[in-house]
């Protein structure tokens, strides 16, 4: 079961491929540095913030917030960032951990 540790708002690990034949979560892993990630496909192209974009309008549709209540802090231009997420801490957790593989 993924543990999150919430202060503040939520923060959540991606790893992330643009330009996917399709899009969607294709689950949980642990990287090199021992962060659990959530793997994340989009078709949109990695230029010009698209596939940033696109990774949010994802993952806020799967939440159930606005894409405006999300926001890249760490890694805009590379295939691993951390998403900051605004809304009920318990609601956004309990929508989190049920991401597993699949399309959105």
């Amino acid at each position: 079961m993924l543990r999150l540790h919430l202060t503040g708002p939520m923060r959540l690990d991606l790893k992330v491929t643009p330009g996917a034949r399709h899009e969607g979560f294709d689950g949980w892993f642990t990287d090199a540095d021992g962060r659990r990630r959530l793997k994340v496909k989009v078709t949109a192209a990695p230029e010009k913030g698209k596939a940033n974009w696109a990774v949010i309008k994802l993952l806020a549709k799967r939440l159930g917030v606005a894409p405006s209540d999300i926001e890249v802090v760490h890694g805009e231009t590379g295939r691993d960032k951390t998403l900051q997420i605004a809304g009920p801490d318990e609601e956004l957790r309990r929508r989190i951990e049920t991401i597993g593989g699949g399309t959105g």
